[in-house]
This record gives structure tokens, C-alpha cells and sequence, in this order.
């Protein structure tokens, strides 16, 4: 079955608003990560630790708070 041209011209302008948002969403996703990044390498790092590594201590000790465990205590 045959679309309509005005159909086709709306799935264009549908796919290029669709692209376009993805663009933006992927651009600020990146610049708050590298924000993040920065943050947790300059204000929550221990010494000689990453940046990922102080992320995972830092959802673990999150995460025993919300299961209500001790956050000082560490195993």
C-alpha cells in the first residue's frame, strides 16, 4: 500500500526530531559523567585510589545504608 506524501514527509521529520534528541541526550549524558568523574576523583578519592573504585565503594556503602546495615563498619 502507497503512503501519501505528507505521511512520508512527517516520518522524515519524525526520524530527524527523534535523531536530533538523541544527539543532545548523548552530549549532556557525556558532559555529566566527565563532571561526575572529576568530582569523585578531586573530592572522594582515598589515597592512590580510582575513580572507579571509589564509585563502587561508594554504592556499596549506599546500598548497606538502605538495607539499613552499619555504614562505618567495614567487614
Amino acid at each position: 500500500m502507497a503512503k501519501s506524501k505528507l505521511i512520508q514527509a512527517n516520518e522524515k521529520i519524525a526520524d530527524a526530531v527523534v535523531g536530533g534528541y538523541k544527539k543532545i541526550e548523548d552530549s549532556v549524558t557525556g558532559a555529566y559523567k566527565k563532571v561526575e568523574d572529576r568530582f569523585v576523583d578531586r573530592y572522594l578519592t582515598r589515597d592512590g585510589e580510582a575513580v572507579e573504585d571509589a564509585k563502587k565503594r561508594l554504592a556499596e556503602k549506599r546500598a548497606r545504608r538502605e538495607a539499613g546495615g552499619n555504614t562505618h563498619y567495614k567487614p
